[in-house]
Order: structure tokens, then C-alpha cells, then sequence
């Protein structure tokens, strides 16, 4: 009853937006294609373009994930190449919503020397005479650029130029969303203020990295991109962390047995360092430019419905709010599909259990 409630309910939208209520012809209809077909006409009905296919098709997402630890190195190494040691001569603000402090002003930054650079979680921190620090925080879309000296901030993409005499570095972010900020503290006590405390996984042991997993019961997923138990992984790389690991990114960190938290901790490590390797072989004595999330070589973050490089099973995908995680079902999860958050709690008992129901689901009609 609530099934056949459910599926006239959504038959009844698309009726009253002008959509056909006929699903394709199929040699063996199933309550499951047909709930699917008609949530497709509902998804074209509020707008989505004809090609939706119920939260399925390959993802083409116009936002990159934040840069995490290997990216932030690999800026920090470029960035110590061209202005340590170099004196700040101006700070341009071209975005009235970048910078986060007003005391020290910024313009007391000016004129101060690059006396050193750090790793701040996500963080990229400029240290100056006198003990101050300039810290970048680039969220999701801000990327730096080095270019020529004196180099035009574009507005709305261009946020800030940190101008030198040997170059001009650009802080851009793309989208309509300005989430990057900019601070200017003193000393050690105004970086501490902004730290979220993180523990950094290549300078610690296993004892010490198990207590921070299970000091809480979440999933692997949210426990590896939590900033305040694990320093610099973001979305990206705790994908091909887990995938390593052999570990679902839904599994609870408190049920996790001693030799799989041993091997999620080597898998840590290891991706850690391959990935910071393969970048800066990557960008060579240039400036890092093409820092993105999805690049070629990793097993299964950005390979939605592309073969496992272990078990040629297609990658599968959790999708919630901007984010997904991606995963192989046989390497990872013994087969089982992990619920979407939102479609699994629509569909319910017509969720596909394993990558076979779900082709059978999406297997185009003879």
C-alpha cells in the first residue's frame, strides 16, 4: 500500500507538469524500473536536463574539493622557491569578503620580509618579520597563481595579489560562493587560535593514530576528513586511502579490528607521500597551476562506473549535499551497494542490494 502510494504520488507531479505517464516497454517489467522511470519524469519536471537518471549517470561536478595535505605541500615548496626571503611590498584586496581580521591591519604586513612558510591543516601560513602571519585558507575552489610583476586582479574570479619584486602571487576562486578567507595574526598564539588540531598522520606512530580514530564511533569516511581528528585529508585522497585499505567508508571506527586499523594507517601514509611525490614530479620547477581533485592515476575518487584497477567492478558512488564518495564494491564492501543517502530512503526495500540489481536497473530495454 505505502509502495503503490508512493509511486501515484510521484505519477501525479508529472501528470501535472506535463510529462508522460507510459515507461518504456521492457520484456519483464519490475516495480523497481518502474519507480525509476517514473522519478526520472519527475526530476525533468522540476527542471533537471533530460539526461538525469535518478542520481545514476557519470558526475560532471563544476566544483573541485578542497586542496588537501599533498596539494598544500606542493604549493608550500613553489611558493618557498619564489618569496622566502622576499619582501612583501603590497597586499591588493580585490573581494571585500576575503579577509577575516582586522587587528593586526593588514597593512602593517607591507614592507615586511618572508621570514618562513607552513602547513596549517589546509592551511598555507606566511610568516614576516615581527612574528606576523599572513594564512590563506582556500576552501573548495581558491587556487594561487604566480605570474609577472604587477600582475591585474580580475574580479570575480581574482581575490587578492601579494605583490613581490621578482613576481606577483594571485589568489583566485571560481564560483559564485566566496568561501576562501584571509588572516593576518601575531605569533604562535594567533596561529594556535586558528588550528582545528588535526593530528599529523606522517609524524605520528599507530598507538597514537588508533586512539585518535576510535576516541569516536563515526564512519571511516567522516572520521578521515574530519579536520579536528586528522590534519590535511579531504574528500580526494581518504577515497583512495580506504580503497587501499580494503575498508568500506561507511565501516564504524570503533568496530574496526587491530590489523584493519594497521592497514588504514599504512594506507594513510602511503597515499600520503605517492601523491605529494607524483605532484611535484608533476610540476617540476613550474608553478603548481592544475591542482585539482581528480586526477589521472587514482583507483576510484572521480571514477564513477569505471573499472576497479584490482577487480574491473565498476566504481560505485554515495552522494550527499556537493560531495561523494567513491568506492568498489567487491574490493571494499564484499559486494554490498552502500545506500544513497537520499534515493535509498525513497525507494527503501527497492534499493539495489548489489552491483548486479543495479545493472539490471540500468540496463537499457531490447
Amino acid at each position: 500500500m505505502e509502495y503503490e502510494k508512493k509511486k501515484e504520488g510521484i505519477r501525479r507531479f508529472a501528470i501535472s507538469n506535463g510529462a508522460t505517464t507510459e515507461p518504456p516497454a521492457c520484456r519483464r517489467p519490475r516495480p523497481l524500473a518502474h519507480i525509476t522511470f517514473l522519478l526520472s519524469l519527475f526530476l525533468r519536471s522540476v527542471g533537471c536536463p533530460a539526461s538525469t537518471d535518478v542520481g545514476w549517470s557519470r558526475r560532471s561536478s563544476p566544483i573541485n574539493p578542497v586542496p588537501e595535505l599533498p596539494d598544500i605541500v606542493v604549493y608550500l615548496e613553489a611558493l618557498e622557491q619564489r618569496i622566502l626571503h622576499q619582501p612583501l611590498e603590497q597586499v591588493r584586496i580585490a573581494s571585500p569578503f576575503l579577509l577575516r581580521t582586522a587587528h593586526p591591519p593588514l597593512s602593517s604586513a607591507e614592507g615586511k620580509t618572508v621570514r618562513g612558510l607552513r602547513r596549517l591543516g589546509k592551511r598555507i601560513c606566511i610568516g614576516l618579520d615581527d612574528d606576523l602571519w599572513l594564512v590563506l585558507h582556500l576552501m573548495i575552489a581558491g587556487r594561487l597563481h604566480w605570474k609577472k610583476p604587477g600582475a591585474k586582479v580580475s574580479p570575480p574570479r581574482g581575490l587578492a595579489a601579494f605583490d613581490f619584486s621578482n613576481g606577483a602571487l594571485l589568489w583566485t576562486e571560481a564560483g559564485s560562493r566566496k568561501r576562501a578567507s584571509l588572516y593576518l595574526v601575531a605569533g604562535e598564539a594567533g596561529l594556535n587560535a586558528l588550528d582545528p588540531g588535526g593530528l599529523e598522520v606522517l609524524e605520528t606512530d599507530l598507538p597514537h593514530f588508533a586512539q585518535v580514530l576510535t576516541s569516536s564511533n563515526h564512519t571511516l569516511k567522516r572520521a578521515l576528513t574530519d579536520p579536528r581528528l586528522f590534519s590535511g585529508i579531504g574528500n580526494a585522497y581518504s577515497d583512495e586511502i580506504l580503497f587501499e585499505a580494503k575498508l568500506s567508508p561507511l565501516a564504524l571506527t570503533q568496530k574496526l579490528k587491530p590489523e584493519q586499523i594497521e592497514q588504514l594507517f599504512n594506507a594513510v601514509r602511503h597515499n600520503l607521500v605517492e601523491w605529494t611525490d607524483r605532484l611535484r614530479q608533476q610540476s617540476g620547477n613550474t608553478f603548481p597551476e592544475k591542482v585539482t581533485a581528480f586526477r589521472e592515476g587514482m583507483a576510484v575518487h572521480g571514477r564513477y562506473k569505471e573499472p576497479c584497477p584490482c577487480c574491473n567492478a565498476k566504481i560505485q558512488r554515495i552522494r550527499y549535499a556537493s560531495n561523494e564518495t567513491n568506492y568498489c564494491p567487491t574490493c571494499q564492501t564484499g559486494g554490498r551497494l552502500l545506500a544513497d543517502r537520499s534515493l535509498s530512503r525513497l525507494l527503501r526495500e527497492d534499493w539495489p542490494r548489489t552491483p548486479e540489481e543495479l545493472e539490471l536497473l540500468t540496463r537499457e530495454p531490447k
